[in-house]
């Protein structure tokens, strides 16, 4: 926690506090959209098939560019106001129609880099997130001061990509870690994936929910290091609560060493107490590290010799629908298959295998998450040559139809001559009455007719824009969990760059469009 009040007024810059408009309907509050993670504005009616063509740019807002560009947090919208952190390690307010200045909160220093890595939630007068060193936050939503502040791992590389959800006086949030991407000096690996629930009041931990046991030590690396087992299974994505029955479900990653635990699995969860009411496990055996995919893995890689080494995580945030009756949860693995279980039970209930599976990366598959628009499921597959937005029936998993990434994507716009250039998508789909949203990883981002897959309109991201902050922005990769569009009260906002970067010397920016 913050210790001092002079530390707390250092942390805080209100440059303006206006009045906070709640339009419930027409917001769209937090990354999952909704509790069923539908990712789906249905009370949007100014924005529709017929006239998203005319889309223009209100606005941008320019990231400072600094030790770390990508941006993570995709913008909250409730009433006037819109909500997003930065890679700068800065959280920000600001009119939602006219980039206006609203108020700002800088993050406290830590031990390394520290930028908002996780998307807000605004319910009850608050603003939850996390950030890149597993701290979690909640500030005034008016003014923007420090509620509470707690962490929520001590590991040496955790940090907070799952983006919380408010439910009956909790916020939920997972907790992953980056530590199988140290260095083999590095003793590996101790940490264990979590989910946690804390009291919106006052941050106080009610439950939480370890994926993994406790590490053990069981001997040493080739190079000496210490080799601990099992590890892993970090939650990276965002969870859901079924209402009805209050039920959480979340997904969960790979083991870093050894195998056990709830690794590449989907949980569901008492949201009361956390007590486990079904676990799904989709892969065997996953066991994957950084060093599976350097010259020297052997010896450092527990898969490679038995082609376990999968990074196969289940890093997609569930969608939970009705369909022939009955209450399902969907979610999208790495792989490339979208599952479909029945809610209650976790039974199987049908899988569509949509990117064809590669080893040891797991980047051809479903990437953060999908949307459901009561209709279709909207799924996009990542490096899966190519990258595809697909439509599919809820109730059998049948594909409605199909649109690839453009084949002129990498030849056209500010991506044309980039070598990082793929015809991908590896970022969550959005949608709202009539239209599908989906950024690619050539820096287009693209609005399609959600009754077939056509392409109504396009915008190129990577080219100068000035933000409304007086900097020169340019965007990039649309890929990660920050940059899936928000759609809310007329307006469309979206985050544009991350991995891997273009060659820029400008910060990332916020793009505002409306009609």
């Amino acid at each position: 926690m913050l210790k001092t009040t002079a530390l707390l007024t250092a942390a805080l810059t209100v440059l303006t506090a206006g009045p906070v408009t709640a339009r419930a309907n027409g917001d769209w509050n937090g990354w999952q959209k909704d509790l069923d993670g539908s990712r789906h504005n249905a009370a949007e009616w100014r924005i529709d098939r017929g006239n998203a063509g005319k889309l223009k740019l209100k606005w941008a807002f320019t990231y400072p560019r600094g030790e770390v560009n990508g941006v993570r947090s995709q913008p909250a919208v409730v009433g006037d106001t819109v909500y997003f952190g930065g890679p700068d390690g800065k959280f920000r307010a600001r009119d939602a129609r006219r980039g206006g200045a609203g108020w700002e909160f800088t993050l406290p220093p830590a031990e390394r880099h520290v930028s908002v890595s996780d998307s807000p939630v605004v319910s009850g007068g608050k603003v939850f997130f996390g950030d890149s060193v597993s701290r979690f936050y909640a500030l005034d939503q008016r003014t923007g001061r420090l509620r509470w502040q707690v962490r929520l791992d001590d590991g040496i590389a955790s940090t907070t990509t799952s983006s919380p959800i408010v439910h009956n006086g909790l916020v939920y949030v997972g907790v992953s870690s980056a530590e199988n991407t140290l260095p083999i000096s590095h003793d590996c690996c101790t940490f264990r994936g979590h989910v946690d629930a804390y009291d919106v009041d006052n941050g106080a931990l009610v439950w939480r929910h370890h994926t993994v046991p406790e590490p053990v030590e069981v001997g040493t690396w080739p190079n000496g290091a210490k080799r601990f087992e099992p590890s892993g299974a970090g939650v990276w994505s965002s969870p859901v609560i079924d209402r009805r029955t209050g039920t959480l479900y979340v997904g969960t990653g790979q083991n870093y060493t050894g195998k056990g635990g709830e690794f590449d699995s989907l949980l569901a969860l008492d949201a009361r107490t956390g007590a486990v009411r079904w676990t799904h496990q989709v892969t065997d055996a996953d066991t994957w590290r950084d060093a599976c995919n350097t010259p020297d893995a052997e010896g450092y890689c527990p898969g490679l010799k038995d082609g376990t080494n999968l990074d196969y995580d289940i890093g997609a945030t569930p969608n939970l629908f009705t369909a022939g009756g009955r209450r399902l949860v969907g979610v999208g693995q790495k792989s490339g298959v979208y599952h479909v279980f029945d809610a209650a039970t976790g039974q199987v209930v049908w899988r569509r295998q949509l990117g064809v599976p590669l080893p040891s990366g797991g980047i051809s598959g479903i990437q953060w998450g999908s949307s459901y628009d009561g209709k279709r499921l909207y799924i996009a597959t990542y490096y899966a040559g190519p990258g595809t937005l697909f439509a599919l029936d809820p109730a059998t998993g049948e594909v409605l139809w199909q649109t690839p990434a453009p084949e002129d994507g990498c030849s056209t716009g500010g991506a044309a001559g980039q070598p990082v250039c793929e015809r991908a998508h590896g970022l969550p789909v959005s949608s709202s009455p009539g239209v599908v949203w989906l950024g690619a990883a050539d820096g287009k981002f693209r609005a399609y007719d959600a009754r077939n897959g056509r392409i109504i309109w396009s915008h190129d991201t990577i080219q100068d824009v000035r933000g409304v902050n007086g900097l020169t922005g340019r965007g990039g990769t649309m890929s990660g969990p920050g940059t899936g569009a928000v759609v809310a009260n007329g307006m469309v906002f979206v985050n544009s760059g991350y991995y891997p970067e273009y060659e820029s010397p400008h910060g990332h920016v916020l793009l505002a469009f409306g009609l």
